[in-house]
């Protein structure tokens, strides 16, 4: 009997020889480094991207001062990275103290600053701020902005180092001022941040015995209306959850059709869409939703054997509880009587389905065999998984080496 350990040591395998194979190398010869862009300086003032820090499209908003008395205190971290020089001015360490994403990006930073510029470190001036130093809503009262510059001091190496903060992954870079650059990013509980590819659970999908469901009362093993890679409808099983935890929030697109159907899914699910009304199937591809404009057209599902083009009139944006991404075989599903894919931060639904391969074939073995590290209660049925599941963790991780950031969304 296999152990839970030798079952993801093989599986991290197999999908570890899919993801370098050459039919997911696009002509790429593993092993071979893609040139690198040309990296183009900001200039003083730039910000990227051109919006404003505390809008959707870039950090966020403000969502309140953090104080050292503040139980969100312990949620921020502190950076004792050997290649960043923290200036500490206020000898209190606060120019340590941020938030776990602005301590990722700082720390990638770090490393690209020192691959461009030799015995050069990243400097930070400024990071958590306990002392009213910054405006009423800055984003360093939140641990979640740095004020930065390189340990030489050397302005005129500036303008680039914006540009690598951004390629860092910063959600917002500006150009602020001759002596420094500022970055942030988004708040821990917005966007999808962890993994993120998901509907709420107050979604509908349509059962086979049940009737209609609120995503939030699927269990794995149901059946629920998904769409063939031929275009039709028919009942998929449900073979795991990919993120599930009804506690997180996260930041939802709503999209409102002509025909009076909504959806609602954060902004790197992806979704069936086209930009104009054709019948054809293949005209729709599975796009991002943050991508998605009003004017495209998505796929509804009039029942449970028509499906039909419906125009996009309205698309609203906002937090709201509750995460759910329900994995059928066929890797769509049709929630609120629209069709989707099940999978989120790749953008690419055929190397997704490809990688998820193996967890379709232990399903199917498991409908005929009871596998070892299959979690059941005593009664038979599946027990509910809570959180990311472990293989999509896993293959995100090792997609952040294997593929560009065109095709993986690193958040």
């Amino acid at each position: 009997m296999y152990s839970p350990t030798y079952q993801r040591f093989y599986t991290g395998l197999i999908v570890f020889l899919v993801l370098t194979g050459p039919s997911l190398q696009c002509g790429r010869v593993v092993g071979k480094r893609k040139r690198p862009a040309k990296m183009i300086p900001l200039v003083h003032k730039q910000g990227v991207p051109n919006l404003s820090e505390n809008t959707i499209g870039a950090s966020g908003l403000s969502e309140g001062v953090i104080t050292r008395d503040d139980p969100k205190f312990k949620q921020l971290v502190t950076n004792e990275n050997p290649n960043i020089i923290f200036k500490d001015e206020e000898g209190n360490g606060s120019d340590q103290i941020m938030s776990q994403r602005c301590k990722d990006k700082l720390n990638t930073l770090a490393v690209s600053v020192m691959n461009t510029w030799p015995n050069v470190k990243l400097r930070v001036t400024e990071a958590w701020d306990e002392d009213d130093h910054h405006a009423k809503n800055s984003l360093h009262y939140e641990g979640r902005a740095v004020d930065i510059t390189t340990s030489d001091r050397d302005r005129t190496k500036y303008g680039l180092l914006a540009r690598l903060a951004v390629e860092a992954g910063f959600d917002w870079v500006y150009y602020e001022s001759r002596g420094h650059i500022h970055c942030s990013v988004k708040s821990e509980s917005s966007a999808a941040i962890k993994i993120g590819g998901c509907f709420t659970g107050k979604g509908t999908v349509q059962t086979p015995d049940r009737g209609r469901v609120f995503v939030s009362d699927i269990k794995v093993g149901d059946q629920v209306l998904a769409m063939t890679k031929d275009g039709t409808l028919q009942f998929s099983d449900v073979i795991t959850f990919l993120d599930r935890d009804e506690k997180r929030n996260g930041l939802f697109f709503t999209l409102l059709t002509s025909d009076e159907r909504t959806i609602t899914l954060t902004d790197k699910h992806l979704i069936y869409t086209s930009p104009s009304n054709q019948t054809t199937l293949h005209s729709f591809q599975a796009r991002y939703a943050d991508t998605v404009k009003i004017g495209h057209y998505v796929l509804i599902a009039e029942n449970t054997e028509v499906i039909k083009p419906s125009k996009i009139i309205d698309i609203k944006i906002g937090l709201q509880d509750g995460v759910y991404a329900p994995l059928t075989a066929e890797g769509s599903i049709v929630v609120d009587d629209v069709v989707a894919s099940c999978y989120g931060v790749i953008n690419s639904e055929l190397i997704a389905h490809v990688v998820f391969a193996p967890t379709r074939l232990l399903h199917t073995i498991s409908q005929h065999i009871s596998l070892p590290w299959t979690q059941t209660h005593s009664n038979g049925t599946h027990r509910q998984q809570e959180g990311v599941n472990w293989y999509a963790d896993f293959l995100y991780t090792i997609g952040k080496y294997l593929l560009d950031k065109d095709t993986l969304y690193l958040v």
